[in-house]
Protein backbone atom coordinates (compact mmCIF):
# COMPACT_ATOMS: atom_id res chain seq x y z
CA UNK A 1 0.00 0.00 0.00
CA UNK A 2 1.26 3.40 -1.34
CA UNK A 3 0.08 6.59 0.48
CA UNK A 4 0.39 9.80 -1.26
CA UNK A 5 1.10 13.18 0.53
CA UNK A 6 -0.46 15.92 -1.65
CA UNK A 7 1.36 19.70 -1.06
CA UNK A 8 -1.28 22.64 -1.48
CA UNK A 9 0.47 23.59 -4.28
CA UNK A 10 0.14 19.89 -5.46
CA UNK A 11 -3.21 20.06 -4.90
CA UNK A 12 -6.12 21.88 -7.30
CA UNK A 13 -8.25 24.57 -4.97
CA UNK A 14 -12.09 24.29 -4.99
CA UNK A 15 -12.84 27.17 -7.16
CA UNK A 16 -9.58 27.50 -9.49
CA UNK A 17 -9.30 27.31 -13.14
CA UNK A 18 -7.63 24.18 -13.38
CA UNK A 19 -10.59 22.10 -11.21
CA UNK A 20 -13.20 24.54 -13.06
CA UNK A 21 -14.40 23.22 -16.18
CA UNK A 22 -13.73 25.25 -19.41
CA UNK A 23 -17.52 26.60 -20.22
CA UNK A 24 -17.65 27.47 -16.22
CA UNK A 25 -14.62 29.32 -16.62
CA UNK A 26 -15.63 31.48 -19.16
CA UNK A 27 -18.94 32.39 -17.23
CA UNK A 28 -16.63 33.03 -13.81
CA UNK A 29 -14.91 35.25 -16.52
CA UNK A 30 -17.47 37.10 -17.42
CA UNK A 31 -19.34 37.59 -14.13
CA UNK A 32 -15.89 39.21 -12.50
CA UNK A 33 -16.10 41.34 -15.60
CA UNK A 34 -19.30 43.05 -15.46
CA UNK A 35 -18.23 43.02 -11.46
CA UNK A 36 -15.37 45.02 -12.23
CA UNK A 37 -16.82 46.96 -15.19
CA UNK A 38 -19.75 48.12 -12.83
CA UNK A 39 -17.69 48.78 -9.81
CA UNK A 40 -18.90 52.71 -9.67
CA UNK A 41 -22.38 51.85 -11.23
CA UNK A 42 -21.68 53.90 -14.02
CA UNK A 43 -21.75 51.64 -16.53
CA UNK A 44 -19.08 49.97 -19.03
CA UNK A 45 -16.46 51.53 -21.99
CA UNK A 46 -15.42 49.52 -24.87
CA UNK A 47 -13.05 50.06 -27.06
CA UNK A 48 -13.16 48.97 -31.04
CA UNK A 49 -10.05 47.19 -31.98
CA UNK A 50 -9.87 49.40 -35.03
CA UNK A 51 -9.88 52.75 -32.63
CA UNK A 52 -6.66 51.05 -30.89
CA UNK A 53 -5.19 50.41 -34.21
CA UNK A 54 -5.86 53.84 -35.64
CA UNK A 55 -3.91 55.09 -32.61
CA UNK A 56 -0.78 53.17 -33.47
CA UNK A 57 -0.85 53.93 -36.61
CA UNK A 58 -0.66 57.66 -35.72
CA UNK A 59 1.73 57.22 -33.07
CA UNK A 60 4.01 55.08 -35.55
CA UNK A 61 3.80 57.42 -38.47
CA UNK A 62 4.94 60.58 -36.46
CA UNK A 63 8.82 58.26 -36.00
CA UNK A 64 11.40 59.55 -37.56
CA UNK A 65 12.38 56.99 -40.79
CA UNK A 66 8.86 55.23 -41.06
CA UNK A 67 8.05 55.68 -44.79
CA UNK A 68 4.72 53.99 -44.88
CA UNK A 69 3.31 51.29 -42.69
CA UNK A 70 2.07 48.16 -44.29
CA UNK A 71 3.56 45.22 -46.96
CA UNK A 72 3.96 45.63 -50.99
CA UNK A 73 -0.43 44.88 -51.57
CA UNK A 74 -1.66 46.76 -48.50
CA UNK A 75 0.58 50.18 -49.61
CA UNK A 76 -0.53 49.28 -53.22
CA UNK A 77 -4.50 49.29 -51.72
CA UNK A 78 -3.30 52.25 -49.31
CA UNK A 79 -1.88 54.51 -52.37
CA UNK A 80 -5.55 54.08 -53.98
CA UNK A 81 -7.31 55.25 -50.74
CA UNK A 82 -5.14 58.43 -50.34
CA UNK A 83 -5.48 58.83 -54.31
CA UNK A 84 -9.63 59.50 -53.52
CA UNK A 85 -9.40 60.94 -50.76
CA UNK A 86 -9.33 58.40 -47.48
CA UNK A 87 -6.31 57.47 -46.13
CA UNK A 88 -6.29 54.36 -44.10
CA UNK A 89 -4.44 54.72 -40.78
CA UNK A 90 -4.45 51.05 -39.75
CA UNK A 91 -3.14 50.18 -42.74
CA UNK A 92 -0.17 47.64 -41.57
CA UNK A 93 -1.26 47.55 -38.10
CA UNK A 94 -3.46 44.15 -36.49
CA UNK A 95 -4.12 44.51 -32.70
CA UNK A 96 -4.95 41.84 -30.29
CA UNK A 97 -7.47 43.59 -27.66
CA UNK A 98 -8.41 41.53 -24.20
CA UNK A 99 -10.34 42.80 -21.41
CA UNK A 100 -7.51 45.02 -20.01
CA UNK A 101 -4.75 43.87 -22.31
CA UNK A 102 -3.40 44.77 -26.15
CA UNK A 103 -0.68 43.00 -28.19
CA UNK A 104 0.14 44.79 -31.45
CA UNK A 105 1.86 43.36 -34.94
CA UNK A 106 3.45 46.11 -36.81
CA UNK A 107 4.42 46.04 -40.52
CA UNK A 108 6.49 48.83 -41.53
CA UNK A 109 8.92 50.18 -44.56
CA UNK A 110 11.80 52.32 -43.04
CA UNK A 111 13.52 54.67 -45.39
CA UNK A 112 17.10 54.62 -46.20
CA UNK A 113 19.74 55.57 -44.48
CA UNK A 114 17.71 55.39 -40.41
CA UNK A 115 19.07 52.32 -38.78
CA UNK A 116 16.67 49.65 -38.81
CA UNK A 117 16.74 48.50 -34.99
CA UNK A 118 16.42 52.37 -34.05
CA UNK A 119 13.83 52.90 -36.18
CA UNK A 120 11.90 49.94 -34.47
CA UNK A 121 12.52 50.74 -31.05
CA UNK A 122 11.01 54.27 -31.43
CA UNK A 123 7.96 52.88 -33.36
CA UNK A 124 7.58 50.17 -30.25
CA UNK A 125 7.66 53.02 -28.05
CA UNK A 126 5.34 54.90 -29.65
CA UNK A 127 3.01 52.39 -29.40
CA UNK A 128 3.32 51.50 -25.97
CA UNK A 129 2.98 55.19 -25.21
CA UNK A 130 0.11 56.21 -27.27
CA UNK A 131 -2.13 53.47 -26.15
CA UNK A 132 -1.37 53.30 -22.37
CA UNK A 133 -1.90 56.94 -22.12
CA UNK A 134 -4.96 57.61 -24.82
CA UNK A 135 -6.75 54.41 -24.31
CA UNK A 136 -5.59 53.31 -21.01
CA UNK A 137 -5.08 49.54 -21.54
CA UNK A 138 -1.32 47.69 -20.55
CA UNK A 139 0.63 46.55 -24.02
CA UNK A 140 1.90 43.12 -23.64
CA UNK A 141 3.75 43.44 -26.75
CA UNK A 142 4.69 45.26 -30.28
CA UNK A 143 5.96 43.01 -32.71
CA UNK A 144 7.74 44.96 -35.51
CA UNK A 145 8.22 43.79 -39.13
CA UNK A 146 10.50 45.68 -41.38
CA UNK A 147 9.25 44.21 -45.13
CA UNK A 148 11.01 46.93 -47.17
CA UNK A 149 13.57 49.67 -47.25
CA UNK A 150 12.72 53.06 -49.02
CA UNK A 151 15.74 54.42 -50.76
CA UNK A 152 14.63 57.78 -51.96
CA UNK A 153 16.39 58.77 -56.08
CA UNK A 154 17.36 62.54 -56.06
CA UNK A 155 15.27 61.65 -60.10
CA UNK A 156 11.72 60.70 -58.23
CA UNK A 157 11.91 63.19 -55.61
CA UNK A 158 12.84 66.14 -58.29
CA UNK A 159 9.89 64.82 -60.76
CA UNK A 160 7.52 64.69 -57.40
CA UNK A 161 8.72 68.39 -56.86
CA UNK A 162 8.31 69.86 -60.30
CA UNK A 163 5.34 67.80 -61.65
CA UNK A 164 1.93 69.19 -62.14
CA UNK A 165 -1.00 67.41 -62.10
CA UNK A 166 -2.30 66.44 -65.38
CA UNK A 167 -5.60 67.38 -66.72
CA UNK A 168 -7.62 65.92 -69.16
Amino acid sequence: MTIQTHTPADVPAKNTPAATPASAQDKTARDLTAQDKGKDGRGATTVADGVVAKIAGIAIQEIPGVHALGGGAARAIGNLREKVGHKDLTQGVSVEVGQTQVAVDVTLVVEYPHPLQEVADNARDAVYTAIEDLVGMEVTEVNITITDIHVPSEDSEADDATREPRVA
